[in-house]
């Protein structure tokens, strides 16, 4: 199975998901749930801002809207509002077009797949169940494995290490320009997709490898792309 294909190939190859806005179509969820956190504390931040911070974890998004004079006491109360009214919005939920096909895919390729999330573990279940895919999951993340947030490393290296991969055998692929920032400071090249909110052009310039409009795009361009060139080295080497 994968372990067999990947050894071959030179080690463990593998992929690294970010979930929300990527494989789940949330982000602008979040943007509801923090702005009406921001307002329970008497904020008024835009929506426009609170969701181009999405992507970042909940501490670092709070100090990057609200600055350092903010009352960094309300911080944890902020957060946990946030996922408060963020789990009202679990029932409605979805995947995007193509999600569960895209990870059986790269699965079936021989490379490990890892959700790189920090949510906690309850709100990571639910994703997994609305993604529908778990027997292709090797492993995956959630808050409780790094101690800093996006956009720093620490939850990729922590996914990197639940899945038994080296950085320079792993793609993330993610959303946002934070995702992009996290994975370069680890030297992961990462595939950006718009479906998140954020476009094309700011995926390029952050300094994506790749950007597809979609998972659908991404998995419609696959035998082209470099999660197939990830998978099958060789033959990627010999049909630049």
């Amino acid at each position: 199975m994968a372990d067999d294909t990947t050894k071959a190939a030179g080690g463990r190859r593998g992929v690294l998901f970010d979930v929300d806005g990527t494989l789940v179509d949330s982000n602008y969820q979040h943007t509801l749930a923090w702005w009406q956190a921001f307002r329970r504390f008497g904020h008024d931040v835009p929506a426009a801002e609170i969701h181009r911070a999405i992507g970042m974890g909940g501490d670092k998004l709070v100090a990057h809207l609200l600055g350092d004079d903010r009352d960094p006491d309300q911080d944890a109360e902020l957060d946990a509002t946030h996922g408060a009214v963020f789990s009202t919005f679990w029932p409605g939920l979805r995947a995007f077009e193509g999600a569960g096909d895209l990870v059986r895919r790269c699965a079936d390729s021989g490379l490990v797949v890892v959700l790189a999330s920090s949510a906690s573990q309850q709100e990571l279940g639910v994703m997994r169940g609305i993604i529908d895919a778990d027997a292709s999951i090797s492993a995956a993340t959630s808050s409780s494995d790094a101690e800093n947030s996006k956009p720093s490393p620490d939850i990729l290296q922590a996914a990197l290490d639940a899945g038994g991969l080296e950085a320079a055998h792993a793609v993330f692929v993610g959303d946002s320009v934070w995702d992009v920032i996290a994975a370069k400071e680890l030297g992961i090249p990462t595939v950006g997709l718009a479906s998140g909110g954020t476009s094309e052009a700011e995926l390029w310039d952050a300094g994506a490898v790749q950007v597809y409009k979609d998972i659908r795009a991404l998995l419609d361009a696959f035998d082209d792309g470099p999660l197939h060139a990830l998978a099958e080295p060789s033959s990627s080497a010999a049909n630049p």
